[in-house]
């Protein structure tokens, strides 16, 4: 269900009500204002839209009675009309397209550009939603060949296939983490959709989405795949980027800023063009 300005009826007075507002059942200016006041106030996309997940946290709908398993969603977005999921079906896992609504709202991936740039990377990144952590089971002249900086000389071999010590060392000291000793670089290794890494990523996406992914780090992969995805994306201006086009310029420049180069690229274009075919 989506409430937004023009709509009228018993839910649009339920909100009034939850808003503390004469619930007259007529979304109009004065409803859109305080429900942009609230979203703020409340860590949403201020957009003065309620979709699902403002209809949740304002108790309007009930968190048993709220849509559990949508595939097609009328998404209001500010240009363009509305997005219909169900034409992804068969191209992304359902229980993906059941979170969709919810991060477009949250992170602003609101247009059919946007969310098809933003699938495509997560698409190749997961191994088409299939993976949901990062695999650091190196040989030593994986470890070599990816990370030379770390394993000079024969140094690659006492770390073989050993994903904790990997990890430990690669990710240690940096992005939040302490040094090797801690292994916190294995803790809050990548984990999600695009791979969320590093204990300081870890600590400002729980203060997103309310949640401590500090004491449960696996809750990125179980629980938030998708949506610690939406954040990397939005937090990382890629929103904007994304908004520059549908060509292969756009696509490169999208996968610079979540890659740090362009690998894959090859595949992370075939996969925009055909999400971008489907939602537009």
């Amino acid at each position: 269900m989506i409430l937004k300005k023009g709509s009228k009826g018993e839910e649009v007075k339920k909100l009034q009500s939850k808003l503390g507002l004469a619930a007259d059942g007529i979304f109009g200016a004065g409803t859109e204002s305080k429900l942009k006041e609230w979203q703020k106030k409340n860590g949403l996309s201020a957009d003065g839209i309620a979709g699902p997940a403002t209809l949740t946290k304002l108790g309007v709908v009930g968190e048993t009675t709220a849509p559990k398993q949508v595939v097609k969603e009328d998404v209001v977005i500010p240009k363009g009309g509305p997005i219909d999921l169900s034409r992804l079906k068969g191209h992304v896992p359902d229980a993906v397209i059941t979170q969709i609504p919810t991060v477009m709202e949250k992170f602003q991936i609101n247009t059919p550009l946007r969310l098809a740039h933003f699938l495509a990377q997560c698409g190749h990144e997961s191994g088409n939603f299939k993976a949901v952590q990062e695999n650091l089971n190196y040989s030593a002249d994986g470890l070599k060949k990816i990370f030379p900086k770390y394993f000079p000389g024969n140094l690659s071999e006492s770390y073989a296939r050993n994903p904790e010590k990997i990890a430990s060392k690669v990710y240690g000291g940096r992005m939040g983490n302490g040094d090797e000793s801690t292994k916190e670089g294995f803790k809050f290794r990548g984990r999600g959709y695009i791979q969320l890494t590093g204990k300081s990523n870890y600590t400002a996406f729980a203060k997103s989405i309310g949640e401590d992914t500090i004491s449960n780090p696996d809750l990125v992969a179980t629980k938030y795949p998708l949506a610690s995805a939406a954040w990397f994306f939005s937090k990382n201006g890629l929103n904007s980027i994304a908004d520059k086009g549908a060509d292969s310029a756009t696509v490169t420049a999208v996968t610079k800023r979540v890659n740090g180069g362009t690998i894959g690229l090859s595949d992370r274009i075939k996969h925009f063009n055909e999400y971008y075919k489907l939602l537009s």
